[in-house]
């Protein structure tokens, strides 16, 4: 772009794409710990309980207690060497990736990530596309099931930079894909594979989903039903029964009522009913982190095999695999039409 003579310098014409997921601490430490959860629990979009109730709750007792918890639960699974958690490193990649897999677009889009939690973080990642010429930006919640406390708090926070900015880019956000069946064959022939290989047959087959307070549901939140489509559309892929592929719900905190049925408790009871060889697959992860590595593979395995069972496999993520990469290019490259086309 020609400028006028002593007009400051700009950067225009680029396109960025900033893929954002939840976010991991800078350490397993108490006080990194404690920034880490205080900033995620804070947020309204997770914790809708009424503020006067949930920050004592919050600062008097759960961030003198929970950081050492979960400080010792990240541990188990840090990568000394990066020194960094396992989402870190597989996002980061997921990146490079899909950078090398959109070149052949033109314009040749930027590609960045960023977590919504945590570092790196979001208004800088966009600030710095920006910088780097970006005026049209898509912004892509690694989440393929939509719920107010992941996809929304993404879109929140970018648009909270925005806000910030004296001349905007123009902004799209990615829907959610759960249905998408692109998305559904990579499930299902990463899960074949991995089946492949092990040496047991499962006898059952969970699909574990983060969980989310059931008051979420009732407040209209789609997340309860998008998973149950995922879970639906992967055993009709697989052509399984429903009693091979069951749909269950995770990681829940607190006394309230979370989606049931709860994970947990289903490992504990097939083992008690007699099933000895079980799998468990994390569809709505789009990348292996603390609740697939350590809450699924570590703890739910010990509760499986406590009560009976005597093999357990956690299925990984689809994270950088070439089928976990043909969902997110195939994602960006659909919501990119009409700013970048694909070469040749």
């Amino acid at each position: 772009m020609r400028l006028p003579e002593g007009h400051p310098p700009v950067r225009t014409g680029g396109i960025g794409v900033l893929i954002v997921n939840l976010g991991s601490p800078d350490g397993t430490d108490y006080w990194s710990m404690r920034r880490y959860l205080k900033e995620f629990l804070s947020d309204r979009r997770v914790i809708e309980a009424p503020r006067l109730l949930w920050w004592p709750l919050l600062n008097l007792v759960i961030l003198s207690r929970r950081p050492q918890r979960s400080g010792a639960a990240y541990a188990s699974i840090w990568d000394k060497e990066r020194n960094e958690a396992p989402l870190k490193t597989i996002t980061r990649s997921q990146s490079d990736k899909l950078g090398e897999i959109l070149a052949t677009m033109e314009p040749r889009p930027i590609v960045d990530w960023a977590m919504r939690y945590g570092s790196p973080p979001i208004g800088e990642r966009l600030q710095a596309l920006q910088d780097a010429g970006c005026d049209r930006i898509l912004v892509v919640p690694l989440y393929p099931q939509y719920a107010a406390a992941t996809t929304a708090t993404v879109n929140d926070m970018a648009f909270k930079q925005l806000a910030k900015m004296r001349w905007q880019p123009a902004v799209r956000t990615a829907p959610p894909w759960h249905d998408d069946p692109v998305y559904i064959d990579a499930l299902a022939r990463s899960l074949e594979g991995h089946l492949a290989s092990l040496d047991f047959e499962p006898e059952v087959v969970l699909a574990s989903f983060h969980g989310v307070p059931k008051e979420y549901l009732e407040k209209g939140d789609p997340y309860h039903c998008q998973c149950h489509k995922t879970a639906r559309l992967l055993r009709e892929r697989l052509g399984w029964p429903a009693e091979r592929l069951r749909i269950t719900f995770q990681s829940r905190f607190g006394r309230a009522e979370w989606l049931k049925p709860y994970t947990d408790e289903t490992v504990m009871a097939l083992a008690r009913e007699g099933v000895k060889r079980l799998a468990v697959v994390m569809p709505g992860f789009v990348a292996d982190c603390l609740e697939t590595l350590e809450e699924i593979a570590e703890e739910n395995g010990h509760y499986f095999k406590e009560n009976g069972g005597e093999q357990f496999a956690a299925i990984p993520c689809l994270n950088d695999s070439p089928e976990g990469m043909d969902v997110i290019a195939h994602v960006v490259r659909r919501e990119l039409s009409g700013w970048a086309e694909q070469a040749g």
